[in-house]
């Protein structure tokens, strides 16, 4: 059947005032904006950040899609018998809105560190934990977002009757959505931030901060939609009774073009969503060959142009839209995003890596195009059951629409984990060069503390109660090192030693070594109080000099005992994976040389130096650390077979099934004078 061609005029009253635009378009920051943070960055910063395994990570994101199977129709129902003095759908905005905020934040509050891992017999224990607090905290999140954005996009679907002015609105939804998106990349670089992170932390630390400030955001703004937006078809839903939860289930089942929209959708979004997850891996360890701080900052000018494109996509799809059509539009969109795919191939350059913009720019205007149209012609669905039953029940239709979507992205992140261990991603290698990292700039910030206090320019007792002050931060970290190596010590090791005999008498020696040292440093520490409160006030210049030297030696050796303990377990973990790869024996042969080099630069480093000198030799082992990242051939080039293929191959199912969807514009237009005719007849007149 040949859609019309005609644009369609929308009657004043089905026009939607730019007021309750703007209120509706700002729910799209929770759905759009921080429903791809937790997708995304959770299973990143999980996998890298925390060296979880990325296979138990994608099987944990599918949970919550599981539980959405239940309760995203139970919302959608309860929505759509909700009969409250504010309506059916405003109360779930204010509440979910809320839950949201602070769920947030609780999401990326993970129990690590030293401290807490010896909690725990093992490492895999220790790693179980944390795996089971995101699982638990991703529920609660989504189950908040949920509460808030079934309602939100049934509300979307009754605020007018005119099938356009619907695609407005979800515009509208997806241009504020997208306008936060621009930030919500930039998340990722904001948490590598050392004010967010502190020097000796990495993105997992620092995004617990930035993820308050995202809830100062989202707080009032709850209150603000809740109370702007209003209901104009609840009178008429009003005057409906209650209907039950599998009479609105099975019709949902039995209406043929929402099936058919319904697989469209599902099939490219499980697609094209590896290109989230796996694309957050290509531009760090492929582009960049395992620099974080380069990658993050790519992926953020990169989601900043994807966010720019949606926001300017949302013209050309309203200009487009009216004259071929929903579904030539969403065909449209499809082809947009299978070009992305393919121009990829050219575009995940090295040398050149800012030619991932191009696909960026493409597959940003084709998914605007295809979800905002996606939930608009649920709108359009919804008017047609109107037409056959007389009842409107958007929330289920619109929970059922979403759970689809929402298990697209869960599976494909649950494959896509999967796929990630099959193409050898070494995420541990990734975390014990972090740990290396992070020892570096806490020596390199200690270091510059005592750089800048070589003067004396206060009083003798100014000085002494300074270095007290950081020879107690120094003892504390030492005597809490101590109780991790005796837990460590205790420790069965999880590895398979197989490929390296001899890692557990090396490592007991190790652990040995660092348990004397650490116990020296804590009882020169403690003798430098003792000396600095019998000298008290009277004490010399050079007196102070005496102390202020041992006592920086002393609260560097610590962190130099950890630095040569995490040394020591990257240089095994590289040499048992050398001897399990054979395949891959030149690779590894160069980093383990490279971590040799480092070894040496760190065993030959004497915490007596002049802290110039230190500060010079840490920056120089700093600068050699990041190619210690870098991953095998083999496993870059899955990435990008995986990432490119797999979209394009469901891209072609998805478009199998809108060639089937039958609810054209003539038809959608047809479907609106009758329900106005009949409606005109039953004298209700439109809200």
């Amino acid at each position: 059947m040949k859609e019309k061609s005609t644009v369609h005029q929308p009657r004043t009253e089905d026009k939607v005032r730019v007021s309750q635009l703007a209120a509706y378009g700002a729910g799209g920051i929770i759905p759009i904006a921080l429903f791809n943070v937790a997708g995304i960055l959770v299973g990143l910063m999980g996998n890298i950040s925390l060296g979880l395994s990325a296979f138990w990570l994608g099987a944990i994101m599918i949970v919550p899609r599981l539980w959405d199977a239940l309760s995203d129709p139970i919302i959608g129902h309860l929505s759509d018998n909700t009969r409250s003095r504010w309506g059916r759908r405003r109360p779930y905005l204010l509440l979910g809105g809320l839950l949201v905020a602070i769920m947030f934040v609780v999401m990326w509050w993970i129990p690590k560190g030293d401290m807490v891992r010896t909690w725990f017999p093992s490492d895999s224990g220790y790693q179980w934990f944390q795996l089971s607090y995101i699982l638990v905290t991703l529920l609660l999140f989504f189950t908040a977002v949920n509460i808030f954005e079934i309602p939100h996009g049934a509300l979307g679907m009754e605020m007018t009757s005119d099938s356009h002015e619907r695609t407005r609105l979800f515009s509208a939804k997806s241009f504020v959505g997208n306008l936060f998106a621009m930030s919500t990349p930039w998340l990722f670089a904001l948490a590598n931030m050392e004010v967010f992170k502190g020097p000796g932390g990495n993105e997992a630390d620092g995004m617990r901060y930035v993820s308050i400030m995202i809830a100062a955001i989202i707080i009032p703004l709850s209150f603000w939609w809740t109370l702007k937006l209003r209901e104009p078809g609840f009178a008429k839903a009003a005057t409906h009774e209650k209907t039950p939860f599998w009479q609105d289930m099975k019709r949902t089942a039995t209406n043929k073009n929402f099936v058919m929209l319904t697989l469209t959708i599902f099939t490219l979004a499980m697609g094209f969503n590896f290109v989230q997850l796996l694309g957050s891996y290509i531009p760090i360890f492929y582009v960049f060959g395992g620099d974080k701080v380069a990658g993050a900052r790519l992926l953020g000018i990169n989601g900043t142009v994807w966010a720019i494109t949606g926001l300017l996509a949302v013209f050309p799809l309203n200009w487009i839209s009216p004259k071929l059509g929903k579904r030539k539009t969403l065909t449209i969109a499809i082809l947009l995003m299978v070009m992305a795919q393919l121009s990829k191939i050219i575009c995940y350059n090295p040398l050149h890596p800012y030619l991932i913009i191009i696909p960026t720019m493409l597959l940003s205007a084709g998914m605007l195009f295809f979800f905002t149209l996606g939930s608009s012609m649920v709108g359009d669905i919804c008017d047609e059951e109107e037409l056959k039953t007389g009842y409107r029940v958007e929330g289920s239709f619109y929970s059922i629409f979403w759970w689809f979507i929402k298990m697209g992205t869960a599976l494909a992140s649950f494959v896509a984990g999967a796929l990630i261990v099959l193409t050898m991603f070494d995420q541990t290698q990734v975390t014990k060069v972090d740990s290396i990292q992070g020892d570096i700039r806490e020596m390199r910030a200690e270091v510059k503390y005592w750089q800048e206090n070589k003067g004396f320019n206060t009083a003798n007792t100014d000085w002494i109660a300074s270095i007290k002050t950081q020879g107690n931060k120094a003892l504390q970290e030492s005597k809490d090192y101590l109780k991790y190596l005796d837990k460590e010590s205790l420790k069965n090791q999880d590895e398979d030693h197989k490929y390296l005999p001899e890692y557990p008498a090396l490592r007991k020696e190790m652990l040995l070594n660092a348990k004397t040292t650490t116990n020296s440093t804590v009882t020169g520490l403690e003798q430098i109080f003792s000396t600095a409160d019998r000298a008290g006030a009277g004490i010399t210049n050079s007196g102070i000099d005496s102390l202020m030297k041992s006592a920086m030696t002393l609260a560097l050796q610590t962190k130099f005992e950890k630095a040569k303990m995490h040394s020591f377990e990257l240089m095994s973990h590289l040499e048992a994976k050398s001897a399990k790869n054979t395949n891959s024996k030149e690779h590894y042969q160069v980093i383990i040389n490279n971590i040799t080099g480092i070894n040496k630069s760190i065993s030959g480093m004497n915490t007596s130096m002049t802290p110039d000198l230190l500060d010079t030799e840490l920056a120089s082992i700093e600068g050699r650390i990041v190619p210690l990242t870098k991953q095998t051939p083999y496993t870059l080039l899955m990435m990008r077979v995986v990432e490119i293929g797999l979209p394009i191959l469901l891209s072609l199912f998805s478009i199998f099934f809108l060639l089937r969807y039958t609810l054209t514009e003539k038809r959608s237009h047809e479907i609106k004078e009758l329900i106005m005719q009949r409606n005109s007849e039953r004298k209700i007149q439109p809200e």
